[in-house]
């Protein structure tokens, strides 16, 4: 994970704003209970005659090094158009006091409405507050908005979700998503370790830090809720749209994993707009593929209309807009993705209709004229060539040609389409099918095949099937009954050319997106009317979709910092042919920076190794290792930890090793042991 700004010839620095700016670091603000969190803030310097509306980034990622380079070109640049931009560290980390022992936790929660009861006695502040926010920052602004704190008067939400157990990187479609479950846990295992800076906060930092390297695994607590049950409604604000009734901004990216929560706050948020573009996981003005936009200038306009109640004509603006995709040919990466904005004044769009095809004969077929039965094996690799499941941008992220991948499930195709066309929404693969295990997934594929035979991953979704009729309570399936599914698919915003074909691909196995089912399990799918893929056609709108606009982009001046390590990032995958076993071996070099405004040094390695043999699902296991250094000349820590995740028939094994040193003399190590029950798993 790379908090860095990318290089664009297309972005133009600004150094000259309508009011000079102030920076404020180490601002300390208390809680009620005495703890300190550590902020940043950045102002106009006349803001104490002339007080202005906050903006709030609240993030666990340490504002002092970690994130420093990104914040320098946004927040600077809302203080220069007359914001108070504040980023203050979570609780337990950077340099705030405490532990950090969960995401998302209600003191997280608590902590936020505190720090806006503090702005609004500040004597530079008008009162009124808006939050941003990212991935982390976008989850708990949502989840603040919930807590109608009189000051929180909007939130601009990016790359997040509404739904903590079915669109996260814990459990997807009820699945444990095995490619991110560990992987994400093993991250803020090492990053809720990394200690306070002593520079600021004074001797007290190693005792604070000790009590962090005592932190429990998060994947202990994540792997012990395999159900939809209270601690993942903690949080998720589509327990309750109605919680929010403030203007929300929901922004994402069609190579970002949380897209599909766009569409759901756009629908069930009655104050809600949302823009889809090509992106990754990032802000728009920085993110890869192009277009990029200048979206901070896009927030302006929003927080200009909701804090200082200007005309911007935000009100007045596209309920939804997206970036419909033109095909490419499958790459691992894309610096550009060509197509159009469209427009719909409302989701669901009444621009949006379904069209149905048929299995029949190995093809897609657009009239039901078969009652075939399907044999679906299981090929424990299938799923090598997903890519990752949230992209970031980095090289290698996306998918390859899925032909790697179609040999080791069942296919169905079209005939070349005719004429053109596009989609926009939720692919659906619905399913009459009976299986030979107690338990069991489905995974499917959605793919455009090109008249020269390349094959593209559109989207895709995954059902654990015991989870037919409920996340909260699962039941065992039986061997040889019909049952009905419906796979909801990943949301997709493309246009299909004229000669190209769809595929999609059927599988009980994903690896390393779902861990596997303790058996092989074969399903047999009944190809009759109630088997079909409903694809959300939309019908063009010339007259309002050519009518969009965005500014190119604008930021502040990034801050200087020496590259000490280049990033580096290699992903390889291994097929021993005398045992079977399978390798996915993913490494990340993501680089080493000194900022010489602080002194401060930072720099990350990680690699994460999934492994499967065929025919065996109880081979599989997830293994996630992390180097992460932090310090300036005279004081440095080191963080080395190791993560591994595998299964038996009825049990989980989790084992979480952590080594720490400092000023390269070890100070800790322990490991901690976990075994948890599969609960239809």
């Amino acid at each position: 994970m790379v908090f860095n700004v990318s290089d664009s010839n297309n972005r133009k620095t600004i150094t000259e704003f309508p009011r000079e700016i102030e920076k404020k670091d180490h601002v300390w603000i208390p809680m009620s209970d005495g703890t300190k969190l550590a902020a940043t803030i950045w102002l106009p310097k006349d803001a104490a005659e002339n007080p202005v509306p906050a903006i709030l980034e609240y993030l666990p990622y340490r504002k002092d090094d970690f994130t420093a380079i990104r914040d320098s070109i946004r927040h600077p640049y809302f203080a220069g158009h007359g914001y108070a931009s504040i980023r203050v560290d979570i609780r337990g980390t950077g340099n705030s006091d405490g532990i950090l022992p969960d995401e998302y936790l209600k003191q997280e929660h608590d902590d936020a409405l505190e720090v806006f009861d503090w702005i609004k006695e500040q004597s530079w502040a008008t009162g009124d507050v808006g939050m941003i926010g990212k991935s982390w920052g976008g989850f708990n602004g949502l989840q603040v908005a919930a807590r109608q704190h009189p000051a929180l008067k909007t939130i601009i939400t990016l790359c997040s979700t509404d739904d903590r157990y079915a669109d996260d990187v814990h459990y997807r479609g009820g699945n444990i998503l095995a490619s991110d479950m560990l992987w994400w846990a093993s991250t803020m295992f090492a990053y809720s370790a990394r200690p306070q800076d002593p520079e600021v906060v004074g001797e007290g930092w190693k005792e604070n830090w000790l009590e962090r390297l005592k932190t429990t695994p998060y994947v202990n607590e994540w792997m012990s809720h395999q159900t939809r049950d209270d601690y993942w409604k903690h949080g998720s604000i589509n327990e309750d749209y109605s919680d929010i009734q403030i203007p929300v901004f929901t922004v994402g990216g069609w190579q970002d994993g949380y897209t599909d929560a766009v569409f759901r706050l756009v629908e069930n948020l009655p104050y809600a707009k949302g823009l889809i573009g090509p992106w990754a996981h990032e802000y728009p003005e920085v993110a890869t593929p192009d277009p990029t936009i200048g979206f901070l200038q896009e927030c302006l306009r929003w927080w200009d209309q909701w804090l200082k109640g200007i005309d911007t004509g935000v009100k007045d603006d596209p309920k939804f807009i997206t970036w419909i995709q033109e095909n490419e040919l499958p790459e691992v990466n894309y610096d550009e993705r060509p197509g159009k904005w469209v427009v719909d004044s409302s989701w669901p769009s009444k621009n949006v209709n379904e069209k149905h095809f048929w299995l029949h004969d190995g093809k897609l077929e657009s009239e039901q004229n078969s009652n075939e039965k399907v044999i679906v094996p299981s090929v424990q690799e299938h799923g090598y060539y997903a890519g990752v499941f949230c992209p970031f941008g980095e090289p290698g992220d996306l998918p390859s040609d899925q032909r790697f991948e179609n040999g080791k499930s069942v296919v169905f195709t079209t005939d070349p389409f005719k004429e053109s066309f596009d989609m926009l929404g939720h692919p659906m693969f619905d399913m009459e099918f009976t299986t030979d295990q107690e338990s069991a997934l489905v995974a499917v594929r959605l793919c455009d095949k090109a008249p020269t035979g390349e094959s593209t991953l559109l989207s895709w979704g995954m059902l654990n099937l015991n989870h037919l009729n409920s996340h909260e309570h699962p039941e065992t399936l039986e061997p040889g009954k019909k049952y009905q599914a419906s796979i909801k698919l990943d949301s997709v915003g493309q246009t299909i050319p004229a000669g190209h074909s769809l595929e999609v691909a059927i599988s009980p196995t994903y690896w390393p997106q779902a861990w596997p089912s303790p058996k092989p399990v074969t399903l047999e799918i009944y190809a009759g009317e109630s088997t079909k893929v409903r694809l959300p056609v939309r019908t063009p709108q010339p007259e309002v979709d050519g009518a969009v606009h965005f500014d190119s982009p604008e930021t502040a001046q990034v801050i200087d910092r020496e590259i000490l390590r280049t990033e580096n990032r290699t992903r390889n995958i291994s097929h021993n042919t005398i045992t079977n076993v399978w390798q996915l071996e993913d490494f990340s070099d993501e680089g080493e920076r000194l900022l010489p405004h602080n002194g401060l040094k930072h720099g990350s390695l990680n690699k994460n190794t999934y492994t499967i043999q065929s025919g065996n699902p109880l081979a599989a296991k997830a293994q996630c290792e992390w180097e992460l250094t932090v310090g300036r000349e005279d004081w440095e820590v080191k963080l080395i930890t190791n993560s591994e995740m595998t299964s038996d028939h009825d049990t989980f094994y989790l084992t979480n090793t952590m080594t720490a040193f400092h000023n390269g003399e070890q100070c800790f190590q322990n490991t901690w042991n976990k075994e948890i029950p599969r609960v239809y798993q």
